[in-house]
């Protein structure tokens, strides 16, 4: 996953909480399975990576959710470091864990991996927490607003995460509620950035145009889905919507760009964990 955008009210009584667009970039011989419910967690809402086994962005029925972006930086990567994927699954599934405390423990780990962004909710609580791997910083509680992650730290102003987030900003502006099909669309934006724009993270100038796009088109590699989703409340209830428009339908023959989309819609219901810990739905 290398770019969300994401608007985030954690004092909302009503309407909307969370709204959300991704994109996940990949080469396109990785193996990977759609967003579904997995089989081995019944739990979890996730597509897969079928290599590393992890994920890159998933809910929870209890109402929790986690995404991860790659940090980029080749000088400091190692082809022996663990799957950063299974830092999303591993939130998913394992016992609940409050995010601060979840990222704190991540956090104690965090240099054997190579550089992520990992975000990870807990809906029912009303708590959106944020931890990267390069950064100078703790893990934090995010606060309301409009952010955008793509492969530096939260908020970094590449051009692709600016334009993106501006435009969520105006559409949640508008209309509180917008149409997921529309955030798919706004994703799936090919411009590359001007050169004097670009930032210099050591891949050289062609491939930091081509990775300017917030939909990527290069050889072999791109962006391989779009997710959407919006979380409202509703009668003291948590809504969960979700699109992923992907291009591989689940048999992995790709199509470019993609048009097979999987869309799911469910209540959040706390588990009785979850519920003796006080979490109310």
């Amino acid at each position: 996953m290398c770019l969300i955008i994401f608007d985030w009210r954690p004092d909302a009584a009503t309407g909307t909480l969370l709204t959300l667009a991704a994109n996940r970039d990949e080469y396109f011989a990785r193996a990977t399975a759609p967003l579904d419910w997995w089989t081995d967690a019944p739990g979890v809402l996730a597509g897969r990576d079928l290599l590393g086994a992890g994920t890159w962005l998933g809910l929870s029925r209890d109402g929790r959710f986690a995404a991860l972006t790659n940090y980029r930086d080749p000088r400091a990567f190692r082809a022996d470091a663990p799957t950063r994927g299974t830092l999303v699954a591993d939130y998913l599934i394992e016992p609940v864990l409050a995010p601060l405390d979840y990222l704190g423990r991540v956090a104690e780990r965090g240099a054997a991996y190579n550089g992520f962004n990992l975000i990870v909710g807990d809906l029912a609580r009303r708590e959106l927490a944020w931890y990267c791997n390069r950064a100078d910083a703790s893990p934090c509680l995010l606060p309301p607003g409009v952010h955008g992650i793509s492969n530096a730290v939260l908020d970094t102003p590449w051009p692709k995460l600016v334009s993106k987030r501006a435009e969520l900003g105006a559409l949640v502006e508008r209309d509180g509620a917008p149409p997921l099909e529309e955030l798919i669309e706004l994703m799936r934006d090919p411009r590359v950035a001007p050169d004097d724009a670009l930032p210099s993270t050591g891949i050289g100038l062609d491939r930091e145009r081509a990775l300017s796009a917030a939909f990527i088109e290069t050889a072999g590699y791109g962006t391989r889905g779009t997710t959407a989703l919006r979380v409202a409340i509703c009668d003291a209830k948590l809504e969960v919507d979700v699109i992923e428009r992907s291009d591989d339908d689940g048999s992995h023959r790709l199509a470019r760009p993609g048009h097979y989309e999987r869309r799911f819609a469910f209540e959040v219901f706390p588990s009785t964990e979850r519920r003796n810990a006080g979490v109310s739905d």
